[in-house]
C-alpha cells in the first residue's frame, strides 16, 4: 500500500503545485517520476535511465505528429480558415439555426486548432451573429465552446488524445473513428444545453469589450480562403489514417498488394499529417505579406511546450511501469469492476483540481497504462475506449482554474457567476454523458 499512498500524495502535490503556485507541469511530471522511482525501490541509475528512455520513446512515436498538427492549426488560424469554416456552417445549416451552426463549427475547428485559439478566432463572428439574430451572446458562446471542447479532448490530432493514444499503445485510426462517433453526440449535448439557456437568457444583454469590437471590425476586411482549401488539411489526413486502420484489419479488405502498401504508407499518421501540412500551405495565398517560414515557426513554438509536457508524461509513465505499480493497482481494484469508469474518475479529479485538460489526459494515461490488462482493456478496442474515457474525464469540469473558462467568459462578456452557471455546467453534463456513452459501447463490444 505504501506505493499507492505515495502515488496519491505525489499527484495531489502536482495538482497543488500547478494550481496554487503555477509550477510548470513539465517539471512537476519529471519530479513526480523521480520521487516515485525512489519510493518504488529503483536505483539512481535505473531512475535516470527509465526517465530518459520513457521520454524518448514517447516523443519518438508522437513528437512529429504533434508538430505537424500545430503547423496546420497555425495556418488555419492566421489565414482566416477558421472563419471560412464558420461561414460554411452558417450557410449550410441556416442563420435561423445559428446556435447549432456555431456548435458544429467549433467541433470542426477544434480538431486541428487549440480550443482557446479557436474560440478567440471565432469570437467576432459570435458577436456579429448575436447582433443580427438577437440571440444572447451567452447562448452562442456556450454552444461554440461545447463544440470546441469536445473535439479538443476526444479527437486526434489534438495533442491530448494523441498523447494518450501513444501512451496506451492504441490504434490511432480506431481512436479517431470512435472519437468522432462519441464526440459528435457529446457536442450536441452542449448544444441542447445552450438551447435550454436561450429561454433563460432571452432578455439579458451581455456587454462586449472594446478590444473585441475592434477585432470584429478588423476581421471584416480580411480575405478568407476558399472552403475547399480550408477543409482539405483536416479531412484528407483523417481519411488517410482511417483507411490505414481499415487496411490493417486481419481480413485484409484491401488485399496485400501494391494498393495496400501505398495505403499503409500514406495512412501512417506522420505521412498523413505531412500531406495535411502541404495542403495547408495553400491557405497562405490570402496573406501575401506573410511567409511560410514565420507561420511554420509559429506552429512549432506552440508545439514545443506540448511536446515537452507529453514527453515528461511518458517519462512519468515509464517510472510507474518500472515500479510494478500496475500489478498492485490491478490486484487492489480488479474486483471492483470499475472498468472504463476508473480512468474517467482519475482524469476528472485531475482536471477539476489543476485546470488543464491536456495535462490531465497525459497524467491519467501514464497512471492507467500499466493496469489495462488487469481491467480487461488491453484489446485494440479496449485501449481506444480507454483513451476516450480519459478524454471524457478531462472535460469534467472547466471552471476558475482553466484558461479556456476565462477565454469563454471574457470574450463573451460573461461575469464569473454567469460563466459558472453556463459554461461549467455544460462541461459537467457533457463529461458524464460522454462516459455513459463510452461505457455502453464497452459493455456491448468488449
Amino acid at each position: 500500500m505504501e506505493i499507492l499512498i505515495a502515488l496519491v500524495v505525489v499527484v495531489v502535490l502536482m495538482v497543488i503545485a500547478a494550481s496554487k503556485y503555477k509550477f510548470h507541469p513539465f517539471l512537476s511530471l519529471l519530479m513526480a517520476g523521480i520521487v516515485m522511482g525512489f519510493v518504488g525501490g529503483l536505483t539512481e541509475e535505473e531512475i535516470t535511465a527509465t526517465l530518459t528512455s520513457g521520454f524518448g520513446k514517447t516523443l519518438g512515436s508522437i513528437g512529429i505528429i504533434i508538430a505537424f498538427g500545430t503547423i496546420i492549426g497555425a495556418y488555419l488560424e492566421k489565414s482566416g480558415g477558421a472563419k471560412t469554416m464558420a461561414n460554411w456552417a452558417l450557410n449550410t445549416i441556416g442563420k435561423s439555426r445559428s446556435v447549432l451552426a456555431m456548435n458544429i463549427t467549433g467541433f470542426i475547428v477544434s480538431i486541428p486548432v487549440y480550443c482557446d485559439s479557436g474560440f478567440i478566432i471565432l469570437s467576432p463572428l459570435n458577436k456579429a451573429i448575436s447582433k443580427s439574430t438577437k440571440i444572447p451572446l451567452t447562448v452562442l458562446a456556450v454552444s461554440l465552446a461545447a463544440g470546441l471542447y469536445t473535439a479538443h479532448v476526444f479527437v486526434p490530432p489534438t495533442p491530448g488524445p494523441l498523447a494518450a493514444t501513444a501512451a496506451l499503445d492504441a490504434d490511432l485510426g480506431l481512436v479517431i473513428l470512435l472519437g468522432l462517433a462519441v464526440a459528435f453526440p457529446v457536442s450536441l449535448v452542449g448544444y441542447f444545453w445552450a438551447k435550454y439557456l436561450q429561454r433563460r437568457y432571452k432578455n439579458i444583454e451581455t456587454s462586449t469589450e472594446n478590444k473585441d469590437e475592434v477585432s470584429e471590425t478588423d476581421s471584416q476586411h480580411q480575405t478568407i480562403p476558399k472552403t475547399s482549401n480550408t477543409f482539405m488539411p483536416i479531412i484528407i489526413p483523417i481519411v488517410l489514417i482511417a483507411l490505414k486502420s481499415i487496411s490493417d484489419y486481419p481480413t485484409h479488405p484491401f488485399g496485400e498488394g501494391v494498393f495496400s502498401r501505398i495505403t499503409n504508407f500514406i495512412g501512417n499518421p506522420i505521412i498523413a499529417l505531412l500531406i495535411g501540412v502541404f495542403l495547408a500551405f495553400k491557405l497562405k495565398k490570402n496573406v501575401k505579406e506573410a511567409t511560410h517560414f514565420n507561420w511554420v515557426t509559429s506552429g512549432l513554438k506552440e508545439a514545443g511546450i506540448i511536446i515537452l509536457i507529453t514527453g515528461a508524461g511518458g517519462a512519468f509513465g515509464s517510472i510507474l511501469q518500472a515500479t510494478g505499480i500496475g500489478d498492485i493497482i490491478g490486484s487492489k481494484f480488479s474486483n471492483l469492476n470499475l472498468g472504463l469508469f476508473l480512468p474517467f474518475i482519475i482524469a476528472a479529479v485531475l482536471k477539476t483540481a489543476q485546470g488543464s485538460s491536456t495535462v490531465s489526459i497525459i497524467t491519467t494515461a501514464a497512471i492507467i497504462a500499466p493496469i489495462l490488462e488487469s481491467f480487461g482493456l488491453d484489446s485494440s478496442l479496449g485501449r481506444a475506449l480507454t483513451v476516450l474515457a480519459i478524454g471524457a474525464g478531462a472535460m469534467t469540469v472547466s471552471h476558475l482554474n482553466d484558461s479556456f473558462f476565462w477565454v469563454v467568459a471574457q470574450f463573451s462578456g460573461m461575469d464569473t457567476p454567469t460563466a459558472l452557471k453556463t459554461q461549467t455546467v455544460s462541461t459537467l453534463i457533457q463529461g458524464f454523458f460522454g462516459i455513459i456513452l463510452i461505457m455502453i459501447i464497452g459493455w456491448i463490444f468488449i
